[in-house]
């Protein structure tokens, strides 16, 4: 199992305490150090069933600055967006979680987590 995280993430902060308790063995991406590529965001995404702007942070300053906020949301600029939020991935929702069955969930709440916890168990 992997989990993409940022360690100033609350929300990444749970999710990996939740692993721990669950006595999870997983591998911790640290996602800002360590970007993911197009490729590895469009496998992410085709896991997921989303698209990017579905998992993309347009709530933050740097959306607005690198202009994602103000791309379309269609298949012509689908590539536009996966390239920024690739160049600058402070931009990708997290904490991105992918059991060894390729599960994913973006596990900002419990039941999130569980599921690919219970996908893992059953891996």
């Amino acid at each position: 199992m992997e989990i993409w995280v940022n360690p100033a993430c609350s929300k990444c902060r749970s999710a990996v305490s939740e692993l721990d308790a669950a006595g999870a063995q997983y591998t911790v991406r640290r996602y800002l150090e360590e970007p993911p590529s197009v490729a590895e965001l469009e496998s992410v995404l085709e896991r997921l069933g989303l698209e990017p702007w579905d998992v993309a942070r347009t709530g933050e300053a740097m959306a607005k600055e690198v202009g994602l906020r103000e791309l379309p949301r269609d298949a012509e600029h689908r590539q536009d967006w996966l390239r920024l939020m690739s160049e600058n991935p402070k931009l990708v929702q997290r904490p991105i979680i992918t059991a060894s069955d390729s599960t994913t969930v973006v596990g900002r709440d419990p039941e999130s987590v569980s599921r690919v916890l219970d996908a893992e168990k059953n891996a």
